[in-house]
Formats: structure tokens, sequence, C-alpha cells
């Protein structure tokens, strides 16, 4: 990645961390970075059936020295990816990771905050035991036609086009993902 990309992801996972931190409802704790191990920072949280989750944010494709043109897309998973293992283990009370549920979503830079609150609403529905709707996704969603909607990996409209090149085939665009309170 280029140093201004690098930049650019490092300051954008400090501001959604932090808010995701001050918008859950429960404890939620940001590791820091170890460059040595190549394990970026963390927000991670222990639910109500006293499960580890974490949440990433991380580079899918970005510029760097070689492919200056590369498009910049990140991507934001919750449960999903590597190097959080140990994590787990500082927990007194723990139960191990939650392997039960996972979301993974491809975004531009410049949707990530837009999400914040989406994201905070999608982990309570996710860890609630009532009928609960999610608000619509403040950028519509791109899913292929090769797979039906899930609630498990999920692109931007614009990252999907970003990430395509040019003289790429369009894929059906579908943008209802669960029930929402406009679609009851």
């Amino acid at each position: 990645m280029t140093p201004e990309a690098i930049r650019i992801i490092s300051q954008i996972r400090g501001e959604f961390y932090s808010g995701f931190a001050a918008a859950m409802n429960m404890s939620v704790s940001i590791t820091t970075s170890h460059p040595s191990t190549g394990n970026p920072p963390i927000a991670f949280w222990i639910d109500d059936r006293q499960q580890f989750n974490y949440l990433r944010v991380y580079a899918y494709k970005a510029p760097d020295e070689l492919l200056p043109e590369r498009p910049f897309i990140l991507r934001l998973s919750v449960n999903k990816g590597g190097g959080i293992a140990t994590a787990a283990k500082w927990r007194r009370g723990c139960r191990g990771l939650n392997q039960g549920w996972y979301f993974e979503l491809t975004l531009l830079p410049e949707e990530v905050m837009d999400f914040l609150p989406w994201l905070v609403s999608l982990v309570n529905y996710q860890q609630s035991d009532c009928a609960s709707f999610l608000p619509e996704p403040p950028h519509p969603f791109h899913f292929t036609t090769a797979k039906l909607p899930s609630l498990k990996d999920a692109w931007t409209q614009k990252a999907w086009q970003e990430s395509k090149p040019s003289n790429a085939p369009i894929d059906l665009e579908l943008n209802k993902l669960i029930p929402t309170a406009k679609s009851v």
C-alpha cells in the first residue's frame, strides 16, 4: 500500500472503532497494532452469551507503488478473519469465539463511517432473541446472481463497480437483505 493509503486506513480504523465502542450498549475494547506480527487493531466485545466477537477494518484492494491506479476498497468484517485467537483468551469467563455468525461488507473508504450506526444495529439484531428490524443500509448493496443475498457477505454498489474492469458484465443488483421497517 502507498503511505497515503496506510494513513487513510489507520485514520478510518481509529474513528470507526471509537465510534463503534461508543455506540454499543456493552463494553468494547480496541487492541493496538502489532506490526511485527502483521495484526492490525481490532475492536472486540463479549456478548450476552459470553462469546468473543470482533470487528476488523482492513484493505481489500489498495494502490501501491507498482499499481498506483488500483482502486482503494475496504472491508468491514465481524467475526471473520485471522489473527484474533489469542485475544479471546484475554477475557475471563469467555466461552470462546462466536462462530455462529459472521458478516463481511466490502465498501469504499468514503462509505465506511456512514455504515457505523447500521453496523451497530446489525450486531444488536444478531444478538437479540426477539424479532426486530434492521434499518435500510446507508448505501445500496450489490449481490451477484450466483448466490442468493445473505446477511453474511455484501458489497456496496459503488465498491462493486470500482472493483470491476470497465468492460466487465454487470450482475443483478439486489438491495433487500432482511426484513426492514419499510418492507413490512
